[in-house]
């Protein structure tokens, strides 16, 4: 056995021995159960009652990435300020709580407030995420920390995958209120698992705080435009979100005009893409080690932007499905890579508010360009969409291309300024 596999097998039982880690993992997939079947079951019900109903089923996607934009940030300040597993615990039991809420109006026949369930648990998941980042912050090595995040990202794969099976599954079989019941389970098993987290530390009471939420935000971004590395990643988030979205909506015109096949045909784009995450998420942890966070965001991001040219440009169904296949192999180290170099490089009492700042600026741009990218369409070939697309995946690198040679340095500390 080479000395690198003797040194990683001791670091992988020790992560997979951490209480946190395997505390926070059972949560999270009870949490991902939870979501899918959230999100398909409900859009299948909205489906059936409204007669595919554009105008309504718009309204899901508004409840679930509206909050996003309203509650990142608010969400990421408050997270600074309370207990992490105090306030994880409360997410989810305030999310279950709305969902049986939902369930009773169900059986008293008023159907509309179903898009309540979406939109309280999104809200509370803004709140809710950034305490489990600082949580990461806090328990698991930094050593570990590329380790942890491929595990993550491992799991998202895979429920990309199994969860509208589930979802669908669930909805078809049992109906709206058993999948409902469904949900609120598992937020309250969540929130059960929760409590055994190791427990909060204790905050310094010794001296009041003097600060009120507002100067918290406003040290918040501050704090980023300190960190060369956090300003760097806020110009990758905004590139990323703009190409991502710009393509995001146009898939099944790819798979029908470009490719000349069925609508149903996206299913196994869909598939090859979500197959490759899982892979991907699983070589990338075994080089977690081995290569930064930044060139692995790097990487991720050249290769992403010959993928999408290729998809422009090509009318060959296998070179499709390949190139489909080769960009989510690389989606998981774009992802770990980011989540990695935000926890790396900001100091515990503001991880909150570092992504609370960053994610906004993805969801934002990404946003933007799906909501144009129908009126885009109309003017523009698919190909000049996707090699715009492909360019600005491009720029991004060109963003990240300086911080490869910045090295490893200790977590910039709040200035006076800042304080």
């Amino acid at each position: 056995m080479s000395q690198a596999n003797a040194q990683s097998e001791p670091t992988m039982r020790s992560f997979f021995a951490n209480r946190f880690v395997q505390t926070i993992m059972l949560s999270g997939i009870l949490l991902q159960i939870g979501i899918w079947i959230r999100n398909f079951a409900i859009l299948l019900y909205v489906t059936d009652m409204t007669n595919n109903d554009p105008y309504s089923l718009s309204l899901i996607s508004v409840a679930e990435f509206a909050p996003i934009f309203i509650f990142s940030f608010i969400g990421g300040a408050f997270a600074d300020r309370w207990r992490p597993k105090l306030t994880m615990v409360w997410c989810d039991l305030l999310s279950a709580a709305s969902v049986f809420v939902i369930l009773i109006t169900l059986y008293m026949g008023s159907w509309k407030a179903i898009f309540f369930a979406t939109l309280v648990s999104s809200i509370l998941s803004q709140f809710s995420q950034p305490s489990n980042m600082k949580l990461f912050k806090v328990h698991v090595p930094a050593s570990q920390m590329q380790l942890g995040m491929s595990m993550f990202q491992s799991m998202m794969a895979i429920f990309m995958i199994l969860g509208p099976m589930l979802g669908s599954f669930i909805y078809y079989r049992f109906g709206i209120e058993t999948a409902v019941a469904i949900m609120g389970a598992c937020f309250l098993l969540s929130a059960l698992v929760l409590t055994f987290l190791p427990k909060d530390m204790k905050e310094d009471t010794s001296e009041p705080r003097t600060t009120h939420i507002f100067m918290e935000m406003g040290q918040g971004f501050r704090y980023v435009l300190r960190n060369r590395m956090l300003v760097i990643l806020g110009g990758c988030f905004a590139v990323a979100g703009l190409a991502i979205g710009l393509i995001s909506p146009l898939g099944i015109f790819l798979v029908t005009e470009q490719l000349g096949l069925e609508k149903s045909s996206l299913q196994w784009f869909m598939a090859a893409n979500g197959a490759a995450m899982i892979i991907g998420g699983g070589v990338t942890m075994a080089f977690a080690k081995k290569i930064s966070p930044q060139a692995m965001l790097t990487v991720g991001m050249a290769v992403s932007a010959v993928t999408f040219a290729m998809l422009g440009v090509t009318h060959l169904v296998w070179l499709a499905l390949l190139m489909q296949f080769i960009s989510g192999l690389v989606m998981p180290a774009i992802q770990i890579g980011i989540s990695t170099l935000i926890l790396g490089n900001t100091e515990e009492s503001f991880v909150g508010r570092v992504n609370g700042i960053l994610t906004p600026l993805f969801m934002g741009s990404m946003v933007i360009t799906m909501s144009l990218a129908g009126t885009i369409k109309a003017s523009f070939s698919l190909e000049s969409i996707y090699l715009t697309s492909a360019l600005l995946f491009v720029i991004g690198v060109g963003i990240m291309v300086p911080s490869l040679k910045m090295k490893s340095a200790p977590i910039p500390q709040p200035s006076s300024e800042l304080k």
